[in-house]
């Protein structure tokens, strides 16, 4: 027990780390390094996330997945009305979270040889999704570019604390495969 409750602090304390000084510091060395972005996602939650995300998929021909976006009948429209090939457009219902967002779909990109995604949300989420989609495809070797969508007057930024947490549970699931939310979530009450 002492063991994983020291590998889950030096983790945590490798994720600040990594998170405040990494970007900065690695971004110039692995930029030459990096094959061109191969995919787009869009972390769903708001429609003009989505409306970016088409519009880029249109302009840049990469594929698109959205993840847990809208209904099917608005993005098929969305998806239409873009000029897009719906065979290069997968829609993605599983994720409930920001975290399931990544962990759903990371070993899959992973089959598919992706190396370099866009991400997409809106720029009071972006912090968050960035920090837990960097250690969850970063633990497959996909880097993540962001893509801001604006929220303007709609900003609500995130905690500090929802930020980390969600962090920690990114973590925790690179090293065990499991959701720590669910684990508590599973801990049956002592009375």
């Amino acid at each position: 027990m002492a063991r994983k409750l020291l590998r889950l602090l030096l983790g945590a304390g490798l994720l600040w780390g990594g998170w405040n000084f990494g970007p900065g510091l690695l971004k110039p060395l692995l930029e030459p390094l990096l094959p061109p972005p191969q995919q787009i996602l869009v972390l769903g939650g708001d429609l003009e996330r989505e409306e970016v995300g088409a519009q880029l998929a249109y302009r840049s021909q990469l594929p698109l997945i959205v993840s847990s976006g809208s209904n099917a009948e608005y993005a098929r429209w969305l998806i239409e009305r873009n000029g897009l090939d719906p065979a290069r457009v997968q829609l993605d219902y599983r994720a409930s979270d920001t975290l399931s967002n990544f962990t759903t779909l990371v070993d899959e990109l992973n089959r598919k040889g992706v190396r370099h995604v866009l991400l997409v949300t809106s720029s009071d989420h972006m912090e968050r999704a960035l920090l837990v989609g960097r250690v969850v495809a970063g633990s497959r070797g996909i880097y993540l570019t962001p893509v801001l969508v604006p929220c303007a007057k709609n900003c609500q930024f995130e905690s500090r604390s929802k930020v980390w947490s969600d962090g920690l549970r990114a973590l925790v699931w690179v090293i065990s495969g499991k959701d720590l939310r669910q684990q508590l979530l599973a801990i049956p009450a002592r009375h």
